[in-house]
């Protein structure tokens, strides 16, 4: 019986090159965590950082290698196709950037070891006279003489460079994923090493590892719905594929209850990851206890695979249900887009104002997606270059920063005259500011342009108002927080600004990106225009 079995099944075709740079990136990975386990301690970080950034710059070459392939590999389990293949590129990007940012020990202010009842956070001199962003024993209590014992001891955390890899070859395969399980592995394997990622900082160890627990419980929660919508989309069609799903809802298009049900858990799972409303209380708390690196990376590179994935979804396997999922698509990107703008002018900590203007950018991505056209589809992956070259550079900006004790002035009356103070740094804020609220010469103006224009062209130009009343909200946030750093005189405890080699590197990188894209955007626009195309 096993030997007939066997012989019906068809054995499996695995494509190396075309699956070769998420093989690089999972390989690199592999060799890192085998760095942690056998090198000495004092070794891996030497070790650790160039090995991470060789395999995403190998990865980057072996995507661009593949550019014009069309193809599912896997027996179909894998789409390598233009939308593919320019979102990994794009994650590979981000990534190599957020690897340089988490990579920083370069000098900072140099504070004393606080411990006692209600510590929240310790501090010491770390790697190459600086200031470690991560907590040096993570298993240790916060403000306990095993956590001090660490830090005076100089030990760094170089089990966040493997852990980054592992969640950005998960990252490149979301988006690629061309069934159902294959996407659940794929968002399993992304998650996990993000929740553990952002309960490590050195600093604010509570608020840290409150900001992982709350993120492991309701991502855990997110995924459960995922799966049950798997289960239903398999009872609907007998397959998993994304191809087969679209097949079995064109054959029987009046029986399509069960389609309609998973699509919709399923979207529960894709649209927590986007941080999209009514899913989106995760999104400030995290972003806030998160190490800054850690949030510049989820905020930028999350967004873009599961912004991938759901376009997968919606626009291969469920075409046949546009008229159903449009309007409940349309309805949740006027809610994000007004909600995450309305909420970003209350706040008073500019990391939770990143993560409030982080959700209302996921409301303009999703008017791209309501467009449900070749136009919408050229203009989200537009959008989210631009949008994660100029969140991971914002929060590069808000870790220079710091106050008298090291930790990171997020308090924005902290914020006051730094453009007197350093006016290079406050400009470069500025500008990323002035990007995501939309203005003309900016990356930002561009990509919201372009998705307006699908949206308008897709019979949704009442998402396309909506969003330009919300752009105008997100605008007198934006502007205050400008007319902070430069009219507004700085507090008597004004904070320093600390110059790193690696995080500067980061900022100036992204803020010229921030122009270029503002300025000479037809390249890139040209480029993701041919890139929208999908293979079943």
């Amino acid at each position: 019986m096993s030997s007939l079995l066997a012989a019906s099944m068809p054995a499996p075709s695995i494509e190396y090159a075309k699956l070769s740079p998420m093989l690089i990136v999972f390989g690199v990975a592999v060799v890192g965590v085998l760095v942690e386990a056998f090198a000495p301690r004092h070794h891996r970080y030497a070790i650790q950082v160039p090995l991470g950034l060789a395999g995403l710059v190998a990865a980057l070459v072996a995507v661009l290698r593949l550019s014009g392939t069309k193809a599912t590999v896997m027996v179909g389990a894998v789409a390598i196709d233009g939308v593919t293949l320019f979102l990994q590129g794009t994650i590979l990007v981000v990534s190599i950037l957020a690897l340089l940012f988490m990579a920083e020990r370069g000098a900072q202010p140099r504070p004393q070891v606080r411990s006692g009842p209600g510590t929240w956070s310790v501090a010491a001199a770390a790697v190459g006279g600086g200031v470690d962003a991560f907590t040096p024993q993570a298993s240790a209590v916060p403000g306990s003489a095993g956590e001090i014992a660490a830090v005076r001891a100089g030990i760094a955390t170089t089990e966040v460079f493997p852990l980054a890899m592992l969640a950005i070859g998960g990252l490149m395969l979301f988006p690629a994923s061309n069934d159902l399980l294959t996407m659940f592995v794929a968002l399993e394997v992304l998650s996990l090493p993000l929740y553990l990622l952002c309960g490590l900082a050195r600093r604010k160890r509570l608020l840290s590892q409150e900001a992982s627990l709350k993120y492991f419980l309701l991502g855990a929660f997110s995924s459960a719905f995922f799966l049950y919508g798997v289960a239903l989309l398999y009872g609907q069609a007998g397959t998993v594929k994304l191809g087969g799903i679209a097949d079995a809802i064109t054959q029987h298009p009046q029986n399509s209850t069960l389609a309609l049900l998973g699509v919709g858990l399923l979207a529960v799972g894709l649209l927590f990851k986007i941080g999209a409303v009514p899913f989106q209380s995760w999104v400030p708390d995290v972003y806030q206890g998160a190490p800054s690196s850690v949030t510049g990376f989820m905020a930028a590179a999350t967004k873009i695979a599961a912004v991938g994935a759901l376009l997968r979804v919606l626009q291969i396997a469920v075409p046949g249900l546009r008229d159903d999922w449009r309007p409940v698509l349309a309805a949740i990107a006027i809610a994000t887009m007004v909600i995450g703008a309305i909420m970003a002018i209350t706040q008073t900590d500019v990391k939770r104002m990143l993560a409030y203007s982080s959700v209302a950018h996921a409301g303009f991505i999703l008017t791209g997606l309501a467009a449900a056209n070749a136009a919408g589809t050229s203009a989200i992956l537009f959008y989210l270059l631009a949008y994660g070259l100029g969140t991971l550079g914002a929060f590069a900006v808000v870790s220079l920063v710091r106050d008298a004790e090291g930790d990171e002035a997020t308090a924005m009356s902290q914020w006051a005259g730094l453009g007197r103070r350093s006016p290079w740094l406050a400009t470069i804020f500025a500008l990323f500011l002035l990007s995501f609220a939309g203005l003309p010469l900016t990356g930002g103006f561009v990509a919201k342009f372009a998705v307006f224009q699908a949206a308008a062209s897709g019979d949704a130009a009442y998402l396309v108002i909506v969003g330009v009343i919300s752009s105008a909200i997100a605008a007198f946030f934006y502007i205050r927080v400008i007319v902070l750093m430069f009219f507004t005189d700085p507090p008597a405890d004004a904070p320093t600004v600390a110059s790193p080699f690696l995080t500067t590197t980061v900022v100036a990188f992204t803020a010229g990106a921030t122009v270029l894209l503002g300025i000479v955007p037809q390249m890139l626009l040209d480029l993701s225009d041919r890139a929208s195309t999908f293979v079943r």
